[in-house]
């Protein structure tokens, strides 16, 4: 395919490099790491899911954001998987588009998700003779229909635009689809649709930051005037969400940072990590800090293992 085609019907990623004798070792890592994040996710869904003393707002979000870490690790671990095996590493557009989608939107629900989770902590430490009231189990479906279908209607509609631009080339200088590789290779002006592209990632990164911060602040007033064993409590439930909030807020603030330069001048080492971190890092991240720093979710956990065990 030469690049004055402007339908190309497949991609080329150029970052995967010949491993030689290191290529079986490369696969067996990243199939350990993908095994490791369907276990640990699945073990605190399941968890969440068999013990009704779990049912309540804070684990049914905790549950939420392990399943989107098992959607966001689908749609890309095992193609990733197939193009450290093969050697070549062609990827058809409508596959291309679609594990874009799922990506991007894979970024948006978890943002939302850990905000909406800011929002419950809110409600539970500085108002909580009125938690049972505002945080029903109708407002908790309101709030994860919201966070969910909203990423998928804006980038519904990123996708649609990314998908009628015309190409010159097929050459994305990744690891994965990414719009931003994409929109690169238009045979158009893109201006507009790069700035409204870093607008929507700023703002889906920086709003709810914001949020959270502000949540967190008067947290820390109530806490303040608190007794040092309501401080504890408090601290053991929002810890886990503050490591795993700002993890993923620096993990996607890297992965835009690098969207701004030009892939081709960067190093190949650099690129292969940052993107990486984004869909590693969190989705390991999150059952780890939820299953060993709740008490709730660690003694279901222990309970289970040892009826398993011992079952007399």
């Amino acid at each position: 395919m030469n690049n004055n085609s402007v339908t190309p019907s497949y991609f080329e990623f150029t970052l995967f490099s010949d491993y030689g004798s290191l290529r079986s070792l490369f696969f067996s890592l990243c199939l350990l790491i993908y095994m490791t994040i369907i276990s640990a996710n699945v073990v605190i869904i399941l968890t969440v899911c068999l013990d009704k003393s779990l049912h309540q707002p804070m684990y049914i979000f905790i549950c939420c954001l392990c399943l989107n870490s098992l959607y966001g690790s689908a749609g890309f671990f095992p193609r990733f998987l197939m193009d450290i095996l093969s050697d070549t590493h062609f990827i058809s557009r409508p596959f291309c588009f679609t594990q874009m989608y799922v990506i991007n939107t894979y970024k948006a629900h978890e943002v939302n998700i850990l905000t909406v989770m800011a929002y419950d902590r809110f409600v539970a430490i500085c108002q909580p003779l009125h938690y049972h009231s505002k945080m029903t189990l109708n407002v908790v479906i309101y709030l994860l229909v919201f966070v969910l279908l909203y990423p998928v209607c804006i980038f519904g509609y990123i996708f649609y635009m990314s998908t009628h631009l015309p190409l010159c080339g097929y050459k994305l200088h990744r690891i994965f689809c990414t719009n931003w590789s994409i929109v690169q290779l238009s045979c158009l002006d893109t201006t507009m649709i790069s700035i409204l592209g870093q607008f929507l990632a700023v703002a889906s990164i920086f709003v709810p930051l914001s949020f959270v911060l502000y949540t967190y602040l008067r947290i820390l007033l109530v806490c303040r005037r608190s007794s040092s064993e309501f401080r504890g409590k408090a601290l053991q439930t929002c810890l886990p969400h503050i490591v795993t909030f700002v993890n993923f807020c620096i993990s996607v603030l890297i992965e835009v940072s690098l969207s701004q330069y030009k892939t081709d001048e960067v190093n190949t080492i650099v690129i292969f990590i940052l993107s990486l971190e984004c869909l590693i890092i969190p989705p390991i991240n999150n059952p780890l800090v939820y299953g060993l720093n709740l008490p709730q979710i660690r003694r279901v956990i222990s309970g289970f293992i040892h009826k398993s065990l011992c079952p007399t």
